[in-house]
């Protein structure tokens, strides 16, 4: 599992003071807000945020050392990354860098169905993309049809219904 994880992209300049638009990738704008530290460059550079607000679907962020609006255009569709130690996430609550890439497998039979490709939130409840060799199908991810998440093991293991891969 990746240590630093892809938050946000830093899509605009806002004001004269060096503030910027970013486009939060996360569960909320507010997550985000949450931060006091992020990073650049994959984990390798810190950037103190002075503060931060959700404003609509976006976060308004100050960083320190950026001071005016010229500086913050320079970084303009920087990717903005976040510590998994610096989040605490809740029971039953995965990171979907976490998820993409699993293998999903019959909980009562073993089989194995093909590997998460993508994560949607549809606001009730997340559906994930599954690809196999035959096909691609999606899975609602409700307890109806997710028996248990094994993030270390790298395996989702669902009840299969009848018609759900067609």
């Amino acid at each position: 599992m990746k240590r630093f994880l892809e938050t946000g992209r830093i899509v605009a300049v806002h004001g004269l003071k060096g503030e910027v638009r970013v486009d939060p990738w996360c569960d909320s704008p507010d997550f985000l807000c949450e931060f006091d530290v992020l990073y650049f460059d994959k984990g390798d550079k810190e950037v103190i945020i002075e503060n931060a607000r959700p404003h609509k679907n976006i976060v308004i962020m100050k960083i320190e050392g950026v001071d005016d609006a010229d500086e913050a255009a320079k970084l303009r569709g920087r990717i903005l990354y976040m510590d998994r130690e610096d989040v605490e996430l809740g029971e039953g609550t995965y990171f979907v860098q976490d998820l993409i890439g699993m293998d999903v497998v019959d909980a009562e039979n073993g089989e194995v169905y093909g590997r998460i490709t993508d994560v949607k939130n549809t606001g009730a409840s997340d559906i994930y993309t599954v690809k196999s060799d035959s096909g691609e199908f999606m899975i609602p991810a409700v307890p109806e049809f997710i028996e248990r998440t094994d993030i270390e093991g790298g395996r989702l293991y669902i009840h299969m219904i009848e018609g759900l891969r067609e």
